[in-house]
């Protein structure tokens, strides 16, 4: 893993997502090294084309001097983690994240966290402080040894699943992000199953193939379930079974009376 400490213009940037006014990420790159992760487009952005995603993190050092409440609109949505994981564990070192979550302590926004990560919950306390927070947990596949293949420095869905419990136990509003869904692997109703009674609401995305992850994805399934090969190399073109699949989430959160949300894209796949 190669580590840099760098000096960043802002950590805080307009939000492209449909969830979020802004996001903010103390990180560049990701030592969870997902297979999946869409976000290695931004090595053409950072200097790092060369080098394999999930292999270097550059550290934004002067995160907190960037930050400016003033210039923070009030009652904005800001994303703790849109192309890095904000506890990821060079978090437990640097402290970028818990640093800059105290600047936003009184900046009267709203404030979502994304993770993979348990490490979340050596702050416990601090979250426990805002009046307008959530935190959503990543939990594509259930299989742990799956998991480590493709998320190889994340924690494991179960200690995932028991961090989000833990976090509902102490007051903090939580969700469950089933993402990425992998077709035939992912568990979705086991996992509503599992995580009815502490979480406040669902949000669903589907695996997002695309050029620049492709390879990896399919060299995954080949290697662990190689019956499915012929599926997966299809799919990104398969919209009838994203649609399939779309309303049978959806009759079930229904039937059983879960908040949900989906983020399908698979319409932009290939």
């Amino acid at each position: 893993m190669k580590v840099k400490e760098i000096n960043a213009k802002s950590v805080i940037t307009k939000s492209q997502l449909p969830e979020a006014d802004l996001v903010l990420n103390p990180y560049i790159g990701c030592q969870h090294a997902c297979i999946y992760c869409y976000a290695d487009f931004m090595k053409r952005f950072t200097n790092h084309s060369k080098e394999e995603w999930g292999s270097f993190v550059d550290v934004k050092v002067n995160a907190l001097e960037t930050i400016n409440p003033k210039k923070i609109p009030k009652r904005s949505v800001v994303l703790l983690g849109s192309v890095t994981d904000p506890y990821q564990p060079l978090e437990s070192r640097y402290q970028i994240t818990k640093k800059c979550l105290e600047r936003l302590l009184n900046c009267h926004v709203r404030v979502e966290i994304l993770t993979k990560s348990s490490l979340i919950l050596r702050d416990i306390d601090l979250l426990k402080k805002f009046k307008n927070l959530k935190v959503g947990m990543s939990v594509g596949i259930l299989d742990s040894g799956l998991s480590r293949k493709l998320e190889p420095c994340a924690s494991s869905p179960q200690q995932r699943l028991e961090t989000l419990k833990r976090l509902h136990k102490e007051g903090i509003n939580t969700y469950l992000f089933i993402s990425p869904i992998f077709p035939k692997i992912s568990k979705i109703s086991e996992l509503l199953e599992l995580t009815k009674d502490y979480v406040g609401e669902v949000m669903f995305e589907n695996i997002n193939i695309r050029p620049n992850n492709k390879r990896r994805i399919l060299k995954f399934i080949q290697e662990n379930k190689p019956s499915l090969i012929d599926f997966y190399e299809r799919l990104s073109k398969n919209q009838e079974y994203w649609d399939s699949l779309e309303k049978e989430i959806i009759q079930e959160c229904k039937d059983k009376r879960i908040k949900y949300k989906i983020f399908f894209h698979h319409r932009k796949n290939g």
